[in-house]
């Protein structure tokens, strides 16, 4: 085994972290970078969505490739069992798929009773089916790109040592600073007469905060059913309702009212689920599940 192997094996999660962040970042700036940089409008710059694409690359080429070469062939073959393991509760599934749209729903109808520009873009757009089948189509494949990595990799392995609430956290802060470039570039275009500061700012953080509560409840979800696909689904069903079917089409001071609203609600119903669990979210570890792809 070489020095590098080595390492590898040692810091599984650091390094598939660092490949993440190299490869989608790489990806980004290489396609991107010039528009970014110049400030274009991201829904006019062909490249935005050339960037954003390779950018999803990082994920599955780093869980997959680490999977393969810390755990070999019966690691990859563990990572299938849990893509394919659908027999579950309904309920399971019921969280997964609605979770996300429940309470993007119940932050719009709130907002909405001050002015009608929170209502969702399913209530104003046109085209009703265009828009629903975007999100479904990019929402499935964001969904399984990215959590060939998150939890088909780095989530168990943090699960060993650490419980629901902070691999959620981890994972979560990580998952929302990995979008920091794609979130400039849209931020850019999307001030609505606040200062690009201010709203970077707010906007990153809330952000990084939406996906840390949310990603928590993915965790949680997954510890319970050990399902790759269940992940798959639920992350799915985040970009299928916040970024078409939802998303209220708001900038500037409205876009940051609804961002923090919606933080508010999904750290209260972690806390809730914490609380319906008496105080704690985690189950057991998943130590047993690392050990059978070990070995």
């Amino acid at each position: 085994m070489t020095t590098i192997q080595a390492f590898i094996r040692r810091h599984a999660v650091f390094t598939y972290f660092a490949l993440t962040f190299a490869i989608s970042w790489g990806g980004f700036l290489l396609l991107g970078g010039s528009g970014l940089f110049s400030g274009t409008d991201w829904q006019a710059d062909p490249l935005f969505m050339s960037a954003v694409t390779l950018m999803l690359a990082g994920p599955p080429v780093a869980g997959l490739l680490l999977t393969g070469l810390v755990y070999g062939t019966k690691g990859l073959r563990e990572l299938l069992s849990r893509f394919v393991k659908w027999r579950l509760g309904a309920r399971w599934y019921a969280v997964a798929i609605l979770t996300a749209p429940i309470l993007v729903t119940l932050t719009l109808f709130a907002l909405s009773l001050t002015s009608p520009i929170f209502l969702p873009s399913l209530f104003t757009t046109v085209d009703k089916t265009g828009l629903i089948l975007s999100g479904i189509v990019v929402g499935l494949i964001g969904g399984l790109v990215e959590e060939l990595g998150w939890t088909g990799f780095a989530i168990p392995r943090l699960r060993q040592n650490n419980g629901i609430l902070s691999t959620g956290i981890i994972v979560g802060a990580l998952w929302g600073m990995w979008h920091l470039l794609q979130m400039v570039w849209v931020g850019r275009t999307s001030t609505g007469g606040l200062s690009l500061a201010f709203l970077l700012s707010l906007y990153f953080f809330t952000s990084i905060a939406n996906l840390t509560a949310y990603r928590v409840l993915m965790v949680w979800v997954y510890d319970h059913t050990r399902s790759l696909l269940i992940a798959i689904l639920m992350h799915a069903s985040y970009i299928f309702t916040t970024l078409f079917v939802f998303a209220p089409p708001i900038i500037g001071m409205a876009f940051l009212i609804f961002s923090v609203m919606f933080m508010v609600v999904l750290w209260i119903v972690v806390a809730a689920v914490a609380t319906a669990n008496g105080g704690h979210l985690s189950r057991q570890s998943l130590s047993k599940e690392m050990s059978v792809a070990s070995r």
